[in-house]
């Protein structure tokens, strides 16, 4: 059978790309919003927020705090190079979800698998890239590079798991042609760009739609495609090392440390049960990142997780911002 090698899982906030010196502008762009999701599972302004923000989100707004942060940071994302490069897979498992960049108005899967052999990714470019906030601009090396790229996938890996799970009652969307004007999305190049995966190194993108409402998941849900997905593996070609790789999340716009640790402490425990109540009200925006961490419990059952580090980095007095986490499964 095929062999789960590593878990690797981490944000991938441009915070975590664009240096300490533009946190101050993400923050300026959630002024801006009217839709933050806060801690009590509602939609508010930044002015709402403000009014009943925790007063040690303040200590937190320094620049030295910020550089601090942003070194740890770096060194999560180091840890989880080093572990890649140790697994020395042979395919890659990614996780995560399409923010209206592969997938638009003509239809957003729950649950999608690419089943040719190739997607590519390319930077936004001209009027597209001048119309970036500046932080975005300066992160958008972490998600498309420089000029096009491709990325290989894995087909026939895909499709073995796709039948997979549709024997388990799942409804998934397969494809097997690129759109001729829309890039494989941030999520998927992340472990390219920011993790160092060798473009030698296949991948299958396995995509949940956890950001474009009504059709997101459930935490179970997600957990139990996890799960089918690893006995997937398990019958795939004898000798084939797998690597798994998550990102996204944890709690943004508006940073909920509670919801983090509560997500992270079951991360550790192992199983669906000990992540507790992951409220579909609390897994929405940003924080609905979240499910692909899970989908990555469901996967490497069995293996122990470890919280390399968690790093709420807060950027605007109104506690916004991102909770950023690395863990890793052996």
């Amino acid at each position: 059978m095929a062999e789960i090698v590593v878990g690797l899982a981490a944000s991938h906030t441009p915070q975590l790309s664009s240096g300490a010196d533009m946190w101050d502008d993400h923050g300026a762009r959630d002024k801006r919003s009217s839709a933050l999701l806060g801690k009590d599972g509602e939609f508010h302004t930044y002015e709402e927020l403000l009014e009943s923000v925790d007063p040690h989100v303040a200590e937190q707004l320094t620049n030295e705090v910020w550089e601090a942060k942003y070194e740890r940071t770096q060194k999560g994302i180091d840890e989880l190079k080093r572990l890649l490069v140790e697994a020395k897979p042979d395919v890659a498992l990614v996780i995560g979800d399409d923010q209206w960049e592969l997938f638009q108005a003509e239809g957003v899967p729950t649950f999608a698998l690419f089943h040719g052999d190739e997607l590519w990714d390319e930077p936004r470019t001209g009027e597209a890239l001048e119309k970036l906030a500046p932080g975005l601009k300066a992160a958008q090396w972490a998600a498309h590079g420089e000029s096009r790229n491709i990325n290989k996938t894995d087909g026939k890996l895909a499709a073995h798991l796709t039948a997979a799970l549709a024997e388990a009652e799942f409804d998934v969307f397969q494809f097997s042609e690129q759109p001729s004007t829309r890039s494989l999305g941030h999520a998927f190049t992340f472990p390219r760009y920011r993790l160092d995966l060798s473009t030698d190194i296949p991948i299958v993108p396995i995509f949940i739609n956890t950001y474009i409402p009504p059709n997101v998941p459930s935490a179970s849900r997600c957990f139990q495609l996890g799960q089918v997905i690893r006995k997937a593996i398990e019958s795939w070609t004898p000798g084939v090392r797998v690597a798994v790789i998550t990102s996204g999340g944890l709690s943004h716009f508006v940073i909920n440390e509670e919801l983090d640790q509560q997500v992270l402490d079951g991360l550790v425990k192992g199983d669906l049960a000990s992540f507790g109540d992951l409220p579909r009200n609390q897994m929405r925006s940003g924080n609905s990142e979240i499910l692909n961490w899970v989908t990555a419990a469901g996967m490497l059952e069995g293996l122990q997780a470890t919280v390399i580090d968690y790093v709420p980095g807060y950027r605007s007095p109104a506690g916004t911002g991102t909770g950023m986490a690395f863990a890793s499964w052996a």
